[in-house]
Parts: structure tokens; sequence; C-alpha cells
């Protein structure tokens, strides 16, 4: 990488308000100068000693000096037109200083500042060749007027002081240049890195999951990132202009900010902005301690749910751990002891048949330990290419065994041979016993006791399982609820075997959904891949 160049280096990126201005300079001194050697002021001046001299040096001096006015505008081979327009002045000077010796001084004088500001434009180097230059073009014109005889007008002293203001001020405008220049390429770079950061702080704010809005003292939203106008609705639509008012947009919000800013404590109650999105949770403060501006953050309650979820859960997963074994003992006990009396000769077929619907009962309750213990570690599931008629077939067959006629009845509606899937076994198995035990318990129509169908069919390339009730259906505002860990309205509930149900079906990648039923009654369906392959032993 080829190393950064100086800003002298790099005239180009000078100021070209300077240049311009110093070109002007050129002009207004030209056309003084013509002005003096043409108009009627020339009689003040002493005599002119070379009076040709002066007119054609006045008259080409003012039209170079309007060339380069035009000329400077360009970007292009800036630095040498500085250079050779200070040597241009310097020639200009020298030859008049000798045709005009009563004006040498002020001529003199004059070239100071052309030198000066060449020196703040160029390197050091340059701008000392040309103090140099003027100093030798100074001694050049008294040797000249020397040798023509000399008038007394100058000095050695004068030339020598002259000499050495040249060179004094070539070098101080350099100084004051090469600093002026740092401070602005400073000053550039910590504009860059404060708009950089503006624009990080922007895009945080922007892309905040919290909603902000910034609030002025009239009640005007001057800022609102992207989480804050999505929480608003059709009231954030607007924000964007920057003209929207708090108390047009949200009036709630508004005068809880207002009895905020009046003193009073922040309310807790949540606070929903639109009917149809979730609610939110304000929070205020001060932008800064002298301000009249206030930051309003709103939170999104369901975020918070969520991690009261996980955190729960993540509980949930400790204490399940610690009770696996307490539950694993008894059912290790109950299960041996079946076994033992399977064995006895004295029991009868009805004994056997008791006998035997323990066993079953205590492996699946071993079963459902270990699918919330894996659910409670996220193991991944271990699918199977199922035949999902013949296994609800079979699950319905051992299900009414244990099953009441007070209970109600499960039934199948299977029109194909088979449906391929592919499933956990144990999961399904789990999934469809919480959905069935949950429509017999909560399916019943009155009196009559409830009638469960489980329906198995292809859809395209996915298989589909539902588990439907005739009951009184479930209402909307439970509907959205059903899935929440926890979340019950029965009293002795747990809450967890839909939301259980639910995330044993995503480790399997399939989908379970409630599918409102227009007839009457709730209606579970799980959507899975499908599995085309040949299944033997069916």
């Amino acid at each position: 990488m080829h190393s950064r160049s100086s800003l002298i280096d790099r005239i180009e990126s000078l100021p070209r308000r300077e240049l311009y201005f110093f070109a002007l300079f050129r002009v207004l001194i030209a056309s003084l100068i013509a002005a003096l050697v043409f108009s009627p002021l020339s009689a003040l001046m002493e005599e002119a000693h070379h009076p040709g001299l002066a007119e054609a040096v006045s008259v080409v001096y003012l039209l170079a000096a309007a060339c380069l006015l035009v000329w400077g505008r360009n970007e292009r081979w800036l630095q040498p037109l500085v250079f050779w327009s200070a040597v241009l002045d310097i020639l200009a000077a020298t030859l008049l200083t000798h045709a005009l010796p009563g004006a040498s001084a002020g001529i003199s004088m004059t070239l100071l500042f052309n030198i000066a500001a060449a020196a703040t434009l160029l390197p050091l180097s340059r701008g000392m060749l040309l103090a140099l230059v003027a100093s030798s073009a100074a001694v050049a014109e008294y040797a000249w007027r020397e040798f023509e005889g000399g008038d007394g007008t100058r000095n050695i002293a004068e030339l020598a002081m002259f000499a050495a203001s040249y060179l004094a001020l070539a070098w101080i405008s350099h100084q004051i240049g090469s600093r002026a220049r740092r401070n602005q390429q400073l000053a550039e770079q910590r504009g860059a890195e404060v708009a950089n950061l503006f624009e990080i702080n922007e895009l945080i704010i922007r892309r905040m999951r919290t909603g902000v809005l910034v609030v002025d003292g009239s009640g005007r939203i001057t800022v609102a990132n992207e989480a804050a106008t999505a929480l608003m609705g059709e009231s954030g639509d607007h924000l964007a202009s920057g003209e929207a008012r708090l108390a047009q947009a949200v009036p709630e919000l508004a005068r809880r900010l207002q009895r905020w800013r009046n003193g009073a404590n922040e309310e807790e109650l949540p606070l929903q902005l639109a009917s149809d999105l979730p609610e939110v949770q304000p929070r205020f403060a001060r932008l800064l301690a002298d301000s009249d501006q206030t930051l309003v953050f709103l939170d999104d309650t369901t975020v918070a749910s969520r991690r009261a979820e996980s955190l729960t859960l993540s509980t949930l997963g400790r204490f399940s751990a610690s009770l696996a074994h307490e539950i694993r003992n008894p059912l290790a006990a109950i299960n041996y002891a079946s076994q033992l009396l399977e064995e006895s000769a004295d029991l009868g077929e009805a004994d056997r048949r008791l006998l035997q619907i323990i066993h079953q009962q205590c492996q699946r309750t071993n079963g459902i330990v270990e699918s919330v213990l894996a659910l409670a570690r996220r193991e991944r599931a271990n699918p199977e290419h199922l035949d999902l008629a013949a296994c609800v077939r079979r699950f319905v067959l051992e299900y009414r065994q244990m099953l009441s006629a007070e209970a109600g009845s499960v039934e199948t509606l299977i029109h194909e041979s088979s449906v391929p899937g592919l499933f956990d076994p144990r999961h399904l198995h789990q999934i469809l016993t919480a959905l069935v035990h949950n429509g017999l318990k909560y399916g019943r129509s009155g009196e009559a006791p409830a009638q469960v169908r489980i329906r198995v069919a292809s859809a395209g390339r996915n298989a589909v399982v539902e588990v439907t009730d005739r009951g009184p259906g479930i209402p909307d505002a439970v509907a959205t609820q059903l899935f929440r860990p926890f979340y019950t309205t029965s009293e002795h509930g747990t809450g967890l075997g839909l939301y259980i149900a639910r995330e044993l079906c995503r480790a399997n990648q399939a989908q379970l959904d409630y599918v409102p039923v227009a007839t009457g009654g709730a209606c579970f369906r799980l959507t899975l891949a499908t599995a085309r392959s040949t299944f033997a032993g069916h």
C-alpha cells in the first residue's frame, strides 16, 4: 500500500477559495499600477525612470493577472500555477521598481503579501526559493540602477531588510499554512468519525427490538425507530415526517408521559397501542439533565413473557432431572411387581389382562418422563419411517383398553391402507395421548359422552393427522394462548400438555396447529413430511 501523501504535496486539496482571492488580489494590484501609470494620478509620483517600460509592464501584468484569475479555477497543475504566478509577481515588481523609482517602496511592500500567500500554499522548499528569488531580484535591480548611474532612492540597508522580510515571511507563512491544513485535516477526520458514529447509533437505535421515541417539550415526536412504528400500528405510519404529535398518535401514552413529567411514578400496567398488536410497557427517561426532550422506551411484553417462559422452562428442566430419579424408582418397583404377579398360577385371565395394562402404562409413563427430560435438554428426536395409518389404529386399540364407556369413545377415520410418515414413534404416541386426553376431557357436549375422532390422510407431499372432538369448541381468546406453557383453563391441569406436544412436533420437523371447526368442536392438526417407502410387516 502506498503511503499517504501529505496535504502539502497534494495541492489539489487546497481550498479553491484562497487561490481565487490570491488571484483577485493580483488583479487589484495590477489595476492600481496601471491606473497610476496611465491616469492623471501619475503626476503625483516622481518622474518615471523608464516610462515605456512602466507602461508595457503594467499592461502585460494586468492581462496576465486577469488570465490567472480565470485559469486559476482549473484544478489541474495548481502547484506549478501558484509557483510561476509568484515568479511573475517578482519579475513584474522588479521591472516596475526599476521603471518607477518613486513607487519602489510600495511595490516591494506589496510583493511581501504575494510571497507570503504563495509560501502558505507551497512546500517549504519552494516557498523559501521564492523568497530567495525575490531577494536576488531586488539585489539585481539595485545593481542595474547603480550601473545606470543610480538615483539614491534605495540603499543596501533597505535591500537587506526586504530580503530578510521575504525569507522570514516565507518561513512563517509556511508554518501557519501547514498548521491550518493539519487542523483542517484533523477537523475533517473528526467530522467523519462523528458522522460514522451518528450513523452507527442511528442504525443501532433503528434495529433495536425495543421501541424508542424522542418527544420534545411540546409533545412532538422527533425520532422513532422501526420497532416503535411497528408497535404503534397505523399511528406509527405518520412518524417519519417528524411533525407527529404524541397526543394525536397515542393519547394514553401522552397522558402517562405528562404524569411522569409532573413527578408521578410510572404506571406498571401494560398499554396496548393498537387493537391487533401486542401490549407494551412504556418507560420514560430524560434525554439530557437540562433538556425538555424525553426518551420513551416501549418494551414488548410478549418478549418479556418469552424470556420468563424460557427461565421457567429452564428451571423446569432442572427440576425434572432431579425428579426423574424419584419417579423412575416407583415405576420400576410397580413394573417389577406386575411381572412377578404374572408368574403366579392363581391369576385368572382378567387379572392377567389388568397386569398387562399396568405394565404398559408403566412403560408409557417412563416414556413420558424421558420425553420431558429430552425436551428440557433439547435433545434431538429419532424419527423413523412409519405407517401412520397402522400406528394410529394400534394406538386407538391400546387406548380403548383402558377407556371406560362413561369417559367417551375414540374412533379412527382412515380411508387409505397406508400413509407413510417420518416421525419419532415415542413422540407420536405421546402427542396423540395428550390430544385425545384433552378431547375426552373438554369435548363433552352436555351430558353426552365425549366423542374423539382421529383422521389420517395424505395431503400432497405431507401427511396429516387430525384429532377432532364434538364439544363446544375453544373461544378465540383462549385459542391464541393454547400452546403457551403453563396456560390452562382447568384447575387441575398443568398447562404443559399442548406445549410439550408442539415442541415435540418441532423436534420432528412437523407442525401442530389448532383448526376451528365451523360446526362446533375443536380440531388439532398434525402436519408432517411423508416418507415414501415400503413398509414390511404391516
